[in-house]
């Protein structure tokens, strides 16, 4: 499982590093900092942390292959930072695993506000490893379950006491898949599956299309889902720009080609154009 209160920096830039690191210990992070790509890789499987800011420019190695190898080994949220404004540059981020990304220069104050949004959603996927490494990790040992209080399990009170117990109590071996279309999404365990085949899914690729699923024939606008991904349940009135939306977009470019969904026939994603997606009945 994540640490829920470390980073790590991965920054070549040290006046970079040094504010990065001051934001996020204000934040109340336990925060290591490399300023190298493969130090990154190897201060992440030493320290397992909730986030990582990732420098697409750096020394040895490009940001994309640092996240590439960071996602073989945590499931950590990731934040591109880059000094390229190419939409190239985000898509390619974005399709190797980031959640996130911010053009240098920032502001400080959108970055601890986009880091406080990512701790408030789920923050790991099943047994916390993505599924490269989760294939590697040993089986979890489950403890025998205590009985239930109340009503005797012999009546029908009592049955059903239990089974509300075990649905909230009992966390993803007692959630209720949701099946579409062949879809199956499970969000106690947060996986999905497509006609028996599991989807390897990065979390905000999982959430996007858990609200999707959730919402049923609602549209959502983009404005919405960016919304969902920052844990807002209500418009607040809190800033959305035209790159958060973008990052929608291409977050929703990469969930269709990984389910094999054809956007000019979709079976599961609709494009409401103008307006944004909804689930395909």
């Amino acid at each position: 499982m994540d640490n829920p209160r470390v980073a790590v920096i991965v920054e070549d830039d040290q006046d970079i590093r040094e504010l990065i690191s001051v934001i996020l210990n204000q934040s109340g992070f336990e925060v290591h900092a490399a300023s190298t790509g493969a130090t990154g890789v190897e201060a992440v499987r030493l320290n397992n942390p909730a986030v990582v800011t990732l420098d697409l420019g750096l020394p040895d190695i490009d940001g994309f292959e640092v996240a590439r190898q960071i996602r073989l080994c945590s499931d950590a949220y990731i934040i591109m930072l880059t000094g390229r404004a190419d939409e190239m540059d985000t898509l390619m981020g974005l399709e190797t695993g980031a959640d996130d990304y911010l053009t240098k220069p920032f502001r400080p104050r959108e970055l601890r506000a986009r880091i406080s949004a990512m701790m408030r959603r789920p923050r790991f996927a099943g047994d916390g490893l993505p599924a490269a490494a989760a294939a590697a990790a040993p089986p979890a040992v489950t403890a025998p379950s205590e009985s239930t209080s109340g009503p005797a399990s012999g009546t029908s009170e009592g049955a059903a006491s239990s089974q509300g117990m075990n649905s909230t109590g009992n966390g993803a071996s007692a959630s209720i898949p949701k099946a579409v279309n062949g879809l199956v999404l499970n969000s106690g365990d947060r996986t999905a599956e497509v006609d028996g085949t599991e989807l390897e899914l990065t979390r905000t690729e999982f959430d996007l299309l858990h609200a999707l699923v959730d919402s049923g024939k609602q549209v959502r606008t983009k404005s919405d889902l960016v919304r969902r991904l920052r844990g807002e349940e209500y418009d607040v009135g809190s800033y959305i720009s035209d790159a958060d939306e973008r990052t929608i977009e291409v977050h929703v470019a990469n969930l269709r080609r990984k389910l094999g969904d054809n956007p000019r026939e979709p079976r599961w994603i609709k494009t409401v154009r103008g307006v944004g997606y909804r689930l395909v009945h």
